[in-house]
């Protein structure tokens, strides 16, 4: 079987793995509608969640070896189960986590397509990689003017959990050939702003919970929540976070294509625009406080 004679799906057994992708994404859909409408506790969500990832490692997509620059040795294939596994159902529960304004899970997940797209081109990746993460953007810019403050569709955790989890199995796929460390940490650095938003939340509830149960226990103290109370408006908040998962997708690619010292000095100079940008915003907003001040003594 082929698409414009291009992909033999029968390669490299991608009319399996495919097949697994569809089951796993049906397993979470329909869990995930459940908890939309009714209401699931959030154990059933992450077996689900767990059971869709074993059925796609098992057939057949999954991280297969890691080879870092002068070190030689060995993982056993346990622990590429285990990462595979762990990597799909981290990066679910990452974009979900992040899906509490209008528009945010939704522009992260486009832009985190974008950014896989150029460097997937870059790296030599599988065709098929390739038009999963075009199919999957294309339809994230179809929905995202409706999804954007004010939101007229809402993503709810069937939309949040699906994008997380077709983000996490597509950068297997395409990292699938190639197995230099740089590489397979391209999408994590890209995915770096909900994959780090979801590891702080985890350390805060095992700390502030003191228990196991407690990282599953919803909790209003994520990035997008603290920015809010540090008075921006929900839009303010959404597009810094854009540019935010924008620049960690262009250093990457500058990264893959130039090398370190090009992606660094990329860094530094995002870094110096940011402290004086900082800055000014928050020298304007002292100016308009203290008018505000003045208006209220006028009127007294």
């Amino acid at each position: 079987m082929t698409i414009e004679g291009k992909i033999d799906l029968t390669v490299d057994n991608y009319h399996k793995k495919l097949l697994g992708f569809a089951i796993g994404g049906i397993i979470i859909g329909v869990v995930c509608l459940y908890d939309d409408i009714k209401g699931a506790p959030a154990l059933v969500k992450l077996f689900a969640q767990i059971v869709a990832a074993c059925i796609v490692v098992k057939m057949g997509i999954k991280i297969d070896n890691i080879s870092i620059p002068f070190i030689n040795f060995e993982l056993n294939r346990l622990f590429y189960i285990i990462l595979s596994v762990g990597w799909i159902v981290g990066i679910t529960n990452a974009i979900n986590l992040i899906d509490g304004l209008d528009g945010l899970s939704t522009g992260i997940s486009l832009i985190s397509c974008i950014s896989l797209l150029i460097i997937f081109s870059l790296n030599g990746s599988p065709l098929i990689s390739i038009i999963l993460i075009t199919a999957l953007a294309g339809s994230l810019v179809g929905f995202l003017p409706f999804n954007f403050n004010p939101a007229k569709t809402f993503i709810g955790d069937t939309g949040s959990n699906f994008l997380g989890y077709c983000l996490s199995i597509i950068s297997i796929i395409g990292i699938a050939k190639t197995y230099t460390a740089i590489v397979i940490v391209a999408p994590l650095i890209v995915l770096a702003l909900p994959v780090g938003d979801t590891l702080f939340a985890i350390f805060r509830r095992l700390i502030k919970g003191k228990s196991l149960k407690a990282i599953i226990e919803p909790d209003a103290n994520h990035l997008h929540h603290k920015m809010l109370k540090a008075g921006f408006t929900q839009k303010q908040v959404v597009l810094i976070l854009y540019g935010i998962t924008a620049i960690l997708g262009i250093f990457t690619i500058i990264f893959m294509d130039s090398g370190m010292w090009k992606a660094l000095s990329f860094a530094l100079m995002v870094i110096i625009i940011l402290a004086a940008g900082y800055k000014e915003f928050f020298k304007q907003r002292l100016l308009e406080d203290n008018e505000k001040e003045n208006e209220d003594e006028n009127e007294k």
